[in-house]
């Protein structure tokens, strides 16, 4: 499912609503999952799973195409973990 499957299901099944405000709904709630992970923050929903940040320390690589050893930087990275509930549903329990 995709963003704007995402909103028109929203707007389908809650017809009180326009669709610019779901739009603004579904982008409110993401811009606030990504801004709390920018600050390091965990973000959890319950049932569904917890987004987090990790950290990957600098290390030293190779270039595929050249064997060169290439140095990579440190970076932060998005991590998910599901919720129980999630998990539960996926294995039709």
């Amino acid at each position: 499912m995709i963003r704007s499957e995402l909103i028109q299901k929203i707007a389908d099944e809650n017809p009180h609503l326009y669709q610019r405000d779901v739009e603004r709904i579904v982008g409110t709630v993401f811009d606030e999952i990504i801004d709390a992970m920018a600050s390091g923050d965990r973000v959890e929903l319950r049932g569904f799973g917890a987004f987090s940040v990790k950290k990957r320390d600098s290390r030293i690589g190779r270039n595929p195409r050249t064997g060169e050893a290439v140095e990579v930087e440190e970076k932060a990275v998005p991590f998910f973990k599901t919720g129980k509930l999630l998990r539960d549903r996926l294995n039709g329990k």
